[in-house]
């Protein structure tokens, strides 16, 4: 089937010599697909379609759609949105390593959710477009487990005492484990008060930021059995510590 859509570039893997498979979050759901002898020539040519490949590119694709499990082919592409910065700032550039290991990760269904790639599109061309970034991948984890099926329950969640991570509800009775309260409980708060135009609100400094990480990486593994820490974890901590 030959269909029209726009795609982010989640991960990139060698095949063979020349060869690279691509998979992408689409309009369609998870996608990867086959690019045969992309990186056989050294040519500006192949050099300037590999870099239509860079992690959380936002394309245009007229592509071939086969059954569930089979690889998918790329008749035309096209660039939906140009990145100016997140390719070349180290915080940016940074932070989009870590995000698609995220996303390689946690997306999997090869069903269209377009809430989801909405919400993705516009979260990848906001961090383009900004500078006060610091707090955007603690936002946009959290942002995520909306479209994951485990977003916070929020009733009532300013008065509460804590946060059961198991649950993924607030509450005054103490959890017997895997619980958020104190400090980390008011940086959950935080984070739940606000949205991308007012990240640079946050007065989260680089313990906070470690610590808010820590406690969503968590959140993430007690909801996601397949869920595994991220290799660029410490490279993101270093970068903004």
């Amino acid at each position: 089937m030959l269909v029209k859509t726009k795609a982010i570039v989640i991960q990139t893997t060698k095949f063979q010599d020349s060869s690279l498979i691509v998979k992408c979050y689409t309009e369609y759901g998870v996608k990867s697909y086959f690019l045969k002898g992309i990186l056989k020539t050294k040519s500006k040519k192949s050099k300037s379609k590999i870099a239509y490949f860079q992690k959380l590119t936002l394309l245009n694709l007229v592509a071939k759609h086969n059954d569930k499990g089979n690889l998918n082919y790329i008749k035309e592409i096209g660039t939906e949105h140009p990145f100016h910065q997140i390719h070349t700032n180290i915080y940016k550039s940074t932070i989009a390593l870590f995000l698609s290991e995220i996303l390689n990760t946690v997306l999997v269904e090869e069903e269209e959710n377009i809430l989801l790639f909405s919400f993705l599109e516009n979260a990848f061309i906001w961090l383009d477009t900004h500078d006060n970034i610091s707090n955007f991948h603690l936002f946009f984890l959290l942002k995520l487990t909306k479209y994951l099926g485990f977003y916070p329950k929020t009733n009532q969640y300013k008065n509460a005492f804590f946060f059961n991570l198991q649950e993924g509800i607030f509450t005054n009775s103490k959890p017997r484990e895997n619980y958020l309260t104190d400090k980390k409980l008011n940086l959950l708060k935080s984070l739940l008060g606000t949205n991308f135009d007012t990240l640079h609100k946050l007065e989260f400094n680089v313990k906070d930021r470690q610590e808010m990480m820590q406690a969503l990486l968590t959140y993430y593994s007690l909801h996601l059995p397949e869920f595994r820490k991220p290799k660029s974890l410490s490279v993101l901590q270093n970068v903004f510590s």
